[in-house]
């Protein structure tokens, strides 16, 4: 009688499960499920791979694993013959990656793949077929990089796991992964958290912001006005280069599409007049990008580190300028804590407290956004900043009223 059903297929958490006449359902720690049917044959136990979860549905296993039962009855015992060099590592992990590539967020990605792959697995294990791949194998790779790069070494490790599901799912290996982290290679290797040295992106402090702006608003180019941008908008560097005409709303709302967000989720950053003034002229109506590279196309990521750098500020980076506002918030506003991770685009950590934050918040980021561009600009106004200020917050009864900026 048969013990699983689709919705079991779908859900079941990690383990093994048993359909009857032999066939199982395998669920690895990772997600993937594949289908295998055991025979045991004088005395022998083995496991045949029948192809993995949804590819193969459980009817079609069912019907391949009777299949397979009468040609085993009938003495035809299969042998798996894959194309010459099909079932090695390097082959599986291009097949792979070619199979996954159009579904990345980030271009990049495929290429980081290859050459992460390329410089730590392939040594040991490129030209090795999957099946015989071992514990052994995966920490010959791992330990000589896991505490002086522990990044590095978690990624690759999580590359092989998933070339080495991806061969099982296709029939070529059958049995645990050796790349497998939870209950296995966590017994024998020190946890990531333990070894791994905490890199921060270089922030400025935030109280010498002003006077850095201050020289960033006398910069000409696509570069430095992204930069201002991005510091203005608090966004990430490539946000603001991939940024374009058409995600600004009439509203004075930048909107930033799910493609191109880290958590995958739309972001409405609302502007203000010192965001939108650092938008350089569009010479070219048909232009979409904000910014765009002197020679066409988006800027580089490097192009924007190099501002700082020329600027006699080579210990910063882009992205700590995030970590700037985040402080400056957080020490001398009094903006709520959730308004600030909002604006940052964040998750928050908390379940319960994100389940009830439904709202963007937009209207309170958008006062918190006037308080940070005043601030960033203040050394730049004419005349004394703090009067400056003060005249600022006359002029602008919205934020002299409602701002929560301690002056």
């Amino acid at each position: 009688m048969p013990k699983l059903n689709d919705k079991k297929v779908r859900t079941a958490p990690p383990g093994r499960y048993y359909d009857g006449g032999g066939l199982i359902l395998r669920v690895r720690e990772s997600g993937s499920r594949d289908w295998a049917l055991r025979i045991t044959k004088d005395g022998k136990t083995t496991d045949y791979g029948l192809g993995g979860f949804p590819l193969v549905s459980l009817a079609e296993a069912r019907e391949a694993a009777f299949d397979l039962r009468r040609a085993i009855k009938r003495g035809d015992i299969p042998q798996r013959k894959p194309k010459a060099g099909g079932d090695l590592f390097e082959t599986l992990a291009e097949d792979y990656i070619k199979a996954h590539a159009p579904g990345w967020k980030n271009p990049k990605s495929a290429d980081q793949w290859r050459s992460s792959l390329k410089a730590y697995a392939y040594p040991t294990i490129g030209k090795k077929a999957a099946q015989n791949i071992t514990t052994a194998d995966v920490l010959d790779i791992l330990r000589p990089i896991w505490q002086d790069k522990t990044e590095t070494a978690s990624r690759v490790r999580g590359r092989i796991e998933k070339v080495i599901d991806y061969a099982t799912a296709h029939g070529l290996r059958s049995g645990d992964n050796p790349a497998r982290w939870v209950g296995h290679l966590s017994t024998l290797m020190p946890k990531r958290t333990a070894v791994a040295k905490v890199a921060h992106h270089a922030a400025m402090d935030y109280r010498d912001l002003p006077e850095f702006w201050k020289k960033l608003a006398k910069l000409e180019g696509s570069s430095a006005a992204a930069l201002r941008w991005t510091i203005l908008t608090a966004a990430r560097s490539g946000e603001t280069r991939g940024a374009t005409h058409d995600e600004l709303d009439k509203d004075g709302l930048w909107i930033v599409p799910a493609e191109r967000m880290k958590a995958g989720k739309e972001h409405r950053v609302p502007l203000t007049e010192e965001a939108l003034a650092t938008i350089p002229p569009q010479e070219d109506e048909e232009a979409a990008l904000l910014f765009p590279a002197p020679r066409g196309g988006q800027l580089s990521d490097m192009s924007l580190s190099a501002v700082p750098k020329r600027m006699g500020f080579g210990h910063v980076t882009v992205h700590g300028f995030r970590s700037t506002f985040r402080d400056w918030a957080g020490a001398s506003t009094t903006h709520p804590r959730e308004v600030i991770e909002h604006a940052l685009a964040h998750q928050l950590k908390d379940k319960a407290e994100a389940a009830y934050a439904r709202s963007d918040l937009l209207e309170k980021r958008r006062m918190l956004m006037e308080d940070w561009a005043a601030y960033v600009t203040s050394a730049a106004r004419d005349g004394d900043a703090k009067a400056t200020l003060r005249r600022q917050f006359v002029k602008a009864p919205c934020l002299a009223e409602n701002s929560t900026w301690t002056r």
